[in-house]
């Protein structure tokens, strides 16, 4: 079934892999994929640009817009513009999300968007759960996926980067105004890890009211964990410069090795490109919810799986992303809210 692919972060270090191997492997389709610069001078946009005109098929139209997830209002922006294009017939209908984009830094006190909040738990979840509201309604009525990128750090003792674990507060501003702390590295991997864990519990959440939706019941999410990526331009930004001789000195030369301890989710871009797109398009995956380690259903943490989490989340996350019912097609979603 062809349709429309939305690809969020896809000029990272996964996601350049990841549209190589879904313009040669699903041909006909329409992607879009996002970037935070979209300029002729971003070397890492000019590398997809290169993908793209080396692998587009025949039938396939792809192309790469902005969108700065660090602003909700041109999150909202951008949702308006691809809605109305499917609605004109600019694009088709959607058949794939694909939120990959995200944002730490472990060298620095937190960092507030326009919009103040936490740049770390804005891009990797609230701007992504608010531009995935905003287009259900432009899903093909056959249905289709929403791919949520997860991490083994949303579940506390299993990442070794960890020094704090992932929590979700009973004061959920605590999420999105962090305080300042002497410990840069280890408070800045924490709320990437919470973010993580934000990301997947409200995938649970999003699926409890998609199937409850006449309309958008075959429309399904996944969180996934991709893996630990060794070549991930990730551990050379914002990051100390011991991760970086890490990666040089240890974990890339070392992987095989490292392999054998850690096992299969230590690996490179490119298989964790590969898997992303083949749980977004292939026939496989067609129904499938909840969360996911690499192409296997696995369990998420038990957090994770906290209903009354899940639920105090989604609520807060309408407010945060200022989603009401007249900004979103999904049922249930409660409240008039003004939006941009």
């Amino acid at each position: 079934m062809s349709g429309l692919i939305i690809f969020t972060g896809a000029n990272s270090s996964m996601g350049i892999p990841a549209a190589k191997h879904l313009l040669e492997q699903y041909p006909g389709h329409t992607v879009v994929f996002t970037v935070r610069d979209a300029s002729n001078t971003d070397v890492n946009t000019n590398k997809l640009r290169d993908v793209i005109a080396e692998h587009q098929s025949a039938g396939t139209n792809a192309s790469i817009l902005p969108l700065d997830l660090a602003s909700l209002s041109a999150t909202h922006k951008f949702a308006a513009t691809i809605a109305a294009g499917v609605q004109s017939g600019l694009y088709p209908q959607l058949v794939a999300i694909v939120c990959n984009a995200y944002y730490w830094n472990l060298v620095s006190d937190p960092e507030l968007t326009e919009d103040g909040f936490d740049k770390t738990f804005q891009v990797s979840h609230i701007s992504h759960a608010t531009l995935v509201l905003r287009l259900l309604g432009s899903f093909n009525d056959a249905g289709g996926r929403v791919i949520l990128i997860s991490s083994d750090s949303h579940w506390p003792g299993k990442n070794a980067m960890e020094k704090y674990p992932p929590a979700i507060p009973e004061n959920l501003d605590l999420l999105v105004k962090p305080t300042a702390d002497y410990d840069k590295q280890g408070r800045g991997y924490q709320r990437y890890a919470t973010s993580k864990l934000a990301i997947t519990a409200w995938m649970y959440a999003l699926n409890r009211y998609l199937e409850k939706d006449a309309r958008l019941s075959k429309v399904t999410a996944m969180a996934v964990n991709p893996g630990n990526m060794v070549d991930s331009r990730a551990l050379r930004t914002n990051t100390p410069l011991s991760l970086h001789y890490m990666q040089m000195l240890v974990y890339k030369p070392l992987l095989p090795l490292l392999r054998l301890v850690m096992g299969p989710t230590l690996r490179t871009t490119v298989p964790a490109g590969k898997d992303t797109v083949e749980l977004a398009l292939s026939p496989e995956y067609a129904g499938k919810r909840g969360f996911f380690t690499l192409l296997t259903k696995d369990e998420s943490s038990p957090d994770s799986q906290n209903e009354d989490l899940q639920s105090r989340l989604w609520a807060q996350t309408l407010v945060w992303g200022n989603i009401g019912k007249e900004t979103t097609a999904l049922q249930g979603v409660p409240g008039e809210r003004s939006h941009s």
